[in-house]
This record gives C-alpha cells, structure tokens and sequence, in this order.
C-alpha cells in the first residue's frame, strides 16, 4: 500500500470540503441535535455540530461518503471544535474524548462501506489511498490576544490548558484510527504551538511513531497576516520545527483572494503545499455563492503554476465543488519540493 507521501510525489491530492456547510443543509432541530442520549441536557446543543459524531453518526458518515464519491482523498473528522476548551460552550467537556474516538471510527467505517460498495475511486484508483485526517481547530479562546479591550494582558486561556485540551483530543483521534492528523484554521500560532506540544507530547507518552502532520494557517484579509498579526513568512517559520508534512491556507478566503498568498508559501514552503479555500467571499447574509465551475478553475490555475500539493475547500464549499476540482488538476503535475542546499555553520 502505498503511504501518503509516495502519492503526493505522483499528484496533486484532493482534501474534502465543508463539513459545517453540509450539516446545515440537514435543517437539524434542537432535539435532532440531543438525540435520545442527551434528549435532557439542561442548555442548548443545536450548533454543537462535533457531537452529532454522538448523536447523529449516520449523517455525518453520509457526508464523508459523499465527499469520498467526489473523489476526495483526505477526509477530515467532524471534530473542529472537539476539544474541552470549545465544548465548554455546551458545558460538555467530559464528552472531548469519546467525541473524536466516534469521529475517526466514523470516517474509517465511511471508507470502507464506500469501497465495498464502488470497489474503486470514481478516477479509478484503489482507496486503499484514502486518508483519514483527525481535524484540530483554532479553538474559541486565543492564548496571544486578550478578549479584554481595557486589558490587554489579560488571557482567557493559559498554554498549559491548551496543550492539555488538544492532548485529549490527539489521544481521542489517534485511538479512533486516524491516518494523519491536521491543525487547521490557525489564526494564532501560539495556539497551533499547543497543539503541536500537545501532539508530541502525546506520541512521546506513549512510545507510538508519529503520525504525518499537516499545519494549515488562515489569512483574514488583504493584509497578508494572520489575525494575530504574523505575516506567512513568520507564520511558516514559527511552526517549521514540527517537521510537518504540508504547510498551507484554508478558510477566511476565496481563491482569488487566496492566490498571492498560495504563491509566496510555493516560494518559502521546504514541505508540501495545502490549500483549501472557501467557496468565495460570504455575501451580506453570510453565505456563499461561488459555483463549483469557478473555484475549480482558480485552482486549476495555482496548479498550472506549480504552487500547490493538496487542494480543497473551506467553507461554503460542498462535494459538487470538489468533484469539480479533482476534475480540473487530475491530470497537472504537483508541486515539486525544492531542493535544499545544506551550509557549513
């Protein structure tokens, strides 16, 4: 069986779409959300979409196999906010656990029921060569920036607490079988810096080979920084020691916006490149309106120009969006991983 690195020297590798923007379109109520199990749980769930892993398993198995019959190499776990620092909103911490055990156990059983049923990849590859990736968010509360505009020193949040909460939920995912692990979504490093603690730390306790790490940042605006004020470059270099199999951008952005962005890692980037950016800007309702056609064909172009790896979609974006770009880069060359010249110190 050939590792994931074996294929990202053959081709450009397709990550999946929005989990978020396919759960809304299920209409869930409050008690679909509880389910029987916490049908009286004494604060509201709705919205808690990393526990309908718990509540609701069939659905989001659903989504990843429609994802898997867009041709998505890499499924993401519906565990963006599974860990007890964002839990927390829904006083459901103690749940952290056993929320990303179900997630990667539910992605694992949608690709195997997808094989038994297609035997094949619809671009006619085995899906021996599909991944599982344990999804690790930014979280709801930032370790660099104060929530207090009178108190700029203040921290909702210590590292330790952090590192602790990613802790769980690593130990959760790699349990549940995941094949590599993804901190996305990154809006402040010293956040992503925990989770990569937190992931080390865990492999160390428990004597297990890593796991491939894929680190993917966010770029708010046209400034080219992240929300906490790093620019791409500081952002690569901060997070470069981890080894990380691919550096890259999702969210925040539509790939027109993305691109310059995508071009200047391409140029830093000594790892593989990921992208995966939103189904264009969100309109004054807060939804998105790009077509499938048109964020294929932004990408498309990244890939005619050697930038990237791995491409997908963020938010808004949905299987018919990466059916659309598998299509359009199956048959372009991936980036190539520059060759690095070694110095005497």
């Amino acid at each position: 069986m050939k590792t994931i690195k074996d294929l990202l020297g053959e081709r450009i590798l397709i990550i999946d779409g929005a989990m978020g923007t396919m759960i809304q379109r299920y209409k869930l109520t409050e008690a679909d959300y509880r389910g029987d199990r916490f049908k009286d749980w004494p604060s509201d769930l709705k919205g808690n979409n990393d526990l309908l892993c718990l509540t609701q398993p069939q659905i989001i198995k659903e989504i990843h196999k429609n994802y898997l019959k867009a041709g998505a190499d890499i499924i993401e776990t519906n565990t963006f906010n599974g860990q007890a620092v964002s839990l927390a909103d829904y006083h459901m911490q103690e749940f952290a656990y056993e929320i990303n055990l179900a997630a990667a156990k539910i992605a694992r059983e949608a690709i195997s029921e997808f094989h038994e049923a297609h035997q094949v990849s619809p671009t006619g590859g085995d899906l021996e060569g599909v991944f599982v990736a344990g999804a690790i968010g930014p979280m709801n509360k930032t370790l660099s920036l104060s929530p207090d505009v009178n108190n700029p020193g203040y921290r909702a949040l210590s590292f330790d607490e952090a590192m602790n909460a990613y802790y769980e939920q690593v130990k959760g995912l790699v349990e549940g079988g995941v094949d590599l692990l993804i901190i996305e979504t990154i809006f402040d490093t010293l956040n992503a810096k925990a989770a990569i603690f937190a992931i080390k730390k865990y492999f160390r306790d428990t004597k297990q080979k890593e796991l491939p790490l894929m680190i993917s940042g966010t770029i708010t605006d046209a400034s080219g920084r992240t929300l906490s004020g790093q620019t791409l470059e500081a952002f690569y270099t901060s997070i470069f020691h981890a080894k990380p199999l691919s550096v890259g951008l999702n969210c925040a952005l539509g790939a027109k916006e993305m691109r310059p962005h995508i071009e200047e890692l391409a140029q830093i980037a000594s790892c593989y490149v990921s992208a995966y950016p939103n189904a264009g800007l969100p309109n004054p309702m807060g939804e998105y309106d790009e077509q499938p056609e048109e964020t294929a064909h932004y990408i498309e172009e990244w890939a005619r120009e050697g930038f990237v790896n791995i491409v997908g979609g963020c938010c808004g974006t949905t299987p018919d969006h990466i059916r659309h770009i598998a299509e359009h880069v199956k048959n372009l060359k991936p980036r190539k991983l520059p060759v690095l010249e070694t110095e005497l110190v």
